[in-house]
C-alpha cells in the first residue's frame, strides 16, 4: 500500500473560513483593553482592508456559483451562503466594536467624529462653508433617465443614491439620482480649535455630503437616500502565453481593475428596500451580497484619524530597532561576511543592514555586478534609487521584476521601466509563474577571482513594511549557497535548464518534493521508536499533499507543531487522525511573516529558511526558495527566537481546535502573560541615540 493510500482520510477546514477566522484573531486586538486606543482603531481599519481583500480576490467563485445555481464542487449556492453568513457577522462585530466600545472611549478623551445633529449652530457653520468651497466643486450629481443611465461606480469609491420628489427642469419625475463621490477627497476632516473649544472634533465626509444633499438638487425635495459603496473583483487576469508584451498588457488590465465584477455592495444602515433592490438588481447581486452597516461604508479610511490626532498616549510606545547585531557599523559588509553569515531578525533589528549591504556593493568599485528580485518594493524609493546609482556608476544591474505581485503591479510597472531607461536588464520571471524568491546577489572582484555575496529573505525588499513585518534575513559568502543563487538567477533570465543546486530548494522544481520526502524520513524515523520533531512556521498551509505528509507523519509518531498566522486547512488534535499536531497562530503588534521550517530527526537538526508558504501555488505557480542555515549558532538563534518563543507565547497566541475554532491561550491579552514579540523588542531595542547613529549609514 502506497504512503498517499495509507493516508487516513482528513476532514481538511475550509481556506475562505479560515481566513475570516484569521481576521477575528485580528479583531480581538481592537477589543483587547491593554491596547492603546488609537491602535485598537488601527486593527479595526486593518481587518476592513483585509476583508476589502478577500472579497476582491476570494468572493467571485462562490457567487457565481450562487447565480448559477452549483450544487456539487467546491464552490455551490451553500458555499456563497455559508460565507456570507461568516462575512456578516464578522462586519457586524467590527460595526459593534466601533459604535459600543471605540466611539464612546474617544468621547472620553475628548475625541469625536460629530455628526450633523450633534453640531452647534457655529459648528453646523463651518461644516456648511466647507462643503461649499471644498467639497461641492467637485461633486456632479447624475439623475437617472435613458440619456443618462446608471454611471460607472469605481471599486470601493464612496457615492451616494437619492430618491427625489417633483419634476426636473424639463417636466420629468426621474426619482432617482447618483452622487460619486472623489477619492482625492480626505473622507475625515478635522474642525477648527474656533467651533471645537476643548475638545478634537472631527466630520465625515459622508456626513457633510448627506446634511447638504438638497443644495445638489434645487427645486427637487430630497427624500429616500443612502451612501453606498461596491467592491469589485480585482484579481487580474492576464494570459501570458496569449500576450507578445506582459508589462502592456497589465497595464490595460490595471485600467480595467475598478471596474469588475461587483461582489459586494456596503450601505447604510437605515438605506430604504426601494433603494437597496435598485442597486442590487444594478450590480447583478444576490440579497446574501448586501451589507448594511452602522457608520461609514468604509472603515479603511478611519485611519487617517490616527495621522491627525496628536495624542502619542494613545499609541504603542515607539520602537526603535537596533542595529543588527552581528554587523560592525563602519567596517565593510563584505568583509564582515568572509568571516561569518549574518542573520537579521527584523523589525527587532534595522532593515538598514540590508540597506547598507546594497548601498556598499553600488559605492564599491571592485563590484562588478548587482541581481536583484523585485516583489514588492512599495513607495519608498530607497532601494531603486540605489539600483539606479548602480547603473550610473557602470555595474551590470540586473532586476527580477515581479510585475504581477497583486496591488503593486503598477508600482512594478514603473520601478521596470525607470530602470530599463538607464540601461539596467530588466526580466519578467518565467512565462506563467510568479516569482516570489527574495533574493539579492553581488559579484565582486578579489584578487584574481570573482567572490559572490548574497542576501537572501523570507520577506520584501520593502522599508516600511520592515518595519512592521516579523522576517529573517540571511547574508552570506558561502560559495555553494551564493553558486545556487546564481543559478537560479541566471534561470530566471535565460529560462535555460537548471542544474542540480547543492542547498537551495527551488519552487516549482523540487520544494514541494523536498519538503514532503523531509517529512517522510520523520515518519520513518519515529515508525522505528527514534525521535521525530516537526515545527514549522509561515504564514498559511493549504497544500493538499503537504498537509497529507504531515498527517502521515504524526499518524507514524511524530511530533509536530505548526506555526500558521492565517489560513491553515489541517485540523488540530482530531481524535485518532492528528492527535499529535497542534496548531497555533501568533497575533501580535507585528505581521508574523518569517517561514521556518525544522526538523529533528535522529537527534540530527535541520533548519530552513524560505520564501514560501505551503500553498499550492506557492509550491508550483511561483519561483520560490527555501534554503538551509548551516551555521549550529545562528541556527539555535532562529530556533529560540522564531519557533521556542512562539510556542512558549501565552499572550498573543491562539490554538487552534479540533472543531476548527480558534482558542486564546490563558493569559492572552493580559500584560503580566509571556508574549514572543515583547520579549524580542526587549531584547532587541536600541539604546537611546543608537538608531540615528547607525541606521542608513
Amino acid at each position: 500500500m502506497s504512503d498517499a493510500q495509507a493516508t487516513p482520510v482528513v476532514p481538511f477546514l475550509d481556506r475562505d473560513h479560515s481566513i475570516l477566522a484569521f481576521n477575528e484573531r485580528v479583531l480581538d486586538w481592537a477589543q483587547r483593553a491593554d491596547v492603546p486606543l488609537l491602535e485598537r482603531l488601527r486593527y479595526m481599519t486593518i481587518v476592513s482592508s483585509n476583508l476589502d481583500e478577500f472579497f476582491e480576490v476570494r468572493a467571485e467563485p462562490h457567487l457565481t456559483a450562487a447565480r448559477n445555481g452549483d450544487h456539487k464542487g467546491l464552490y455551490t449556492a451553500k458555499s456563497f451562503e455559508a460565507l456570507a453568513a461568516a462575512a456578516h457577522k464578522l462586519v457586524a462585530r467590527q460595526y459593534a466594536l466601533y459604535n459600543d466600545e471605540l466611539t464612546p472611549a474617544f468621547a472620553r478623551e475628548g475625541i469625536a467624529i460629530v455628526s450633523h445633529g450633534e453640531r452647534s449652530v457655529a459648528q453646523k457653520a463651518w461644516v456648511r462653508q466647507h462643503f461649499e468651497a471644498q467639497v461641492r466643486p467637485l461633486l456632479i450629481p447624475v439623475g437617472l433617465d435613458p440619456a443618462h443611465p446608471f454611471p460607472q461606480v469605481a471599486n470601493k469609491s464612496l457615492n451616494f443614491i437619492v430618491r427625489l420628489s417633483g419634476k426636473d427642469a424639463f417636466g420629468r419625475e426621474n426619482e432617482i439620482a447618483i452622487v460619486k463621490v472623489p477619492r482625492v477627497l480626505p473622507r475625515v476632516i478635522r474642525m477648527p480649535a474656533k467651533v471645537c473649544g476643548k475638545r478634537t472634533l472631527f466630520v465625515s465626509l459622508s456626513s457633510v455630503i448627506r446634511a447638504h444633499l438638497d443644495l445638489l438638487f434645487p427645486g427637487r425635495e430630497v427624500g429616500q437616500f443612502s451612501q453606498f459603496r461596491v467592491t469589485r473583483h480585482s484579481d487580474l487576469a492576464v494570459d501570458e502565453e496569449d500576450v507578445r508584451n506582459l508589462r502592456t498588457a497589465l497595464r490595460l488590465g490595471l485600467q480595467q481593475r475598478h471596474y469588475g465584477q461587483s461582489v459586494r455592495l456596503e450601505v447604510s444602515a437605515g438605506c430604504s428596500d426601494h433603494l437597496a433592490g435598485f442597486l442590487l438588481r444594478q450590480f447583478d447581486l444576490p440579497e446574501g451580497s448586501l451589507y448594511r452597516v452602522h457608520g461609514p461604508v468604509n472603515l479603511v479610511r478611519l485611519a487617517q484619524l490616527i495621522d491627525l490626532i496628536d495624542a502619542p498616549r494613545l499609541l504603542f510606545p515607539p520602537y526603535h530597532p537596533t542595529y543588527p547585531v552581528q554587523l560592525v557599523p563602519g567596517r565593510s559588509i563584505f568583509e564582515q561576511l568572509r568571516r561569518h553569515d549574518v542573520l537579521i531578525h527584523q523589525p527587532y533589528e534595522s532593515f538598514a543592514g540590508v540597506l547598507d549591504f546594497l548601498r556598499e556593493a553600488v559605492n564599491d568599485p571592485q563590484v562588478l555586478a548587482i541581481k536583484q528580485t523585485i516583489y514588492r518594493t512599495g513607495s519608498d524609493v530607497g532601494i531603486m534609487e540605489l539600483l539606479q546609482e548602480g547603473v550610473r556608476r557602470g555595474k551590470e544591474v540586473t532586476a527580477v521584476v515581479e510585475l504581477k505581485a497583486r496591488f503593486d503591479e503598477e508600482a512594478n510597472i514603473n520601478w521596470a521601466e525607470s530602470l530599463e531607461a538607464i540601461g539596467a536588464q530588466v526580466v519578467y520571471g518565467v512565462v506563467g509563474l510568479k516569482t516570489h524568491a527574495k533574493m539579492l546577489l553581488v559579484t565582486r572582484r578579489e584578487g584574481r577571482g570573482l567572490a559572490r555575496y548574497a542576501h537572501l529573505s523570507t520577506g520584501n525588499y520593502n522599508p516600511r513594511t520592515a518595519r512592521l513585518y516579523t522576517d529573517i534575513s540571511h547574508l552570506t559568502a558561502d560559495p555553494l549557497l551564493t553558486a545556487d543563487v546564481e543559478q537560479v538567477f541566471v534561470h530566471l533570465a535565460g529560462q535555460s535548464r537548471l542544474p542540480r543546486l547543492n542547498h537551495v530548494w527551488l519552487a516549482p522544481f523540487h520544494l514541494q518534493r523536498k519538503l514532503i520526502e523531509q517529512i517522510d524520513v520523520a515518519a520513518e524515523a519515529a515508525g522505528r521508536g527514534q525521535e521525530a520533531r516537526i515545527v514549522l512556521k509561515m504564514n498559511a498551509l493549504t497544500d493538499d499533499l503537504l498537509m497529507q505528509a504531515l498527517v502521515r507523519a504524526g499518524q507514524r509518531g511524530a511530533k509536530i507543531d505548526l506555526i500558521v498566522r492565517g489560513a491553515c486547512m489541517l485540523p488540530a488534535r482530531l481524535p485518532g487522525i492528528t492527535d499529535n499536531i497542534r496548531v497555533r497562530s501568533i497575533v501580535g503588534r507585528f505581521l508574523e511573516h518569517s517561514r521556518v521550517f525544522y526538523f529533528r530527526i535522529a537527534g540530527q537538526e535541520q533548519l530552513y529558511l524560505s520564501s514560501a508558504d505551503w500553498m499550492n501555488r506557492n509550491m508550483l505557480r511561483r519561483i520560490e526558495l527555501a534554503w538551509p542555515v548551516n551555521d549550529p549558532h545562528l541556527r539555535q538563534r532562529v530556533i529560540d527566537e522564531c519557533l521556542v518563543a512562539s510556542l512558549h507565547d501565552d499572550r498573543d497566541a491562539w490554538d487552534l481546535q479540533p472543531n476548527g475554532s480558534y482558542r486564546r491561550t490563558r493569559g492572552a491579552s493580559e500584560p503580566k502573560g509571556h508574549g514572543a514579540q515583547a520579549a524580542l523588542m526587549q531584547r532587541y531595542a536600541a539604546k537611546p541615540g543608537e538608531e540615528l547613529e547607525h541606521a542608513w549609514t
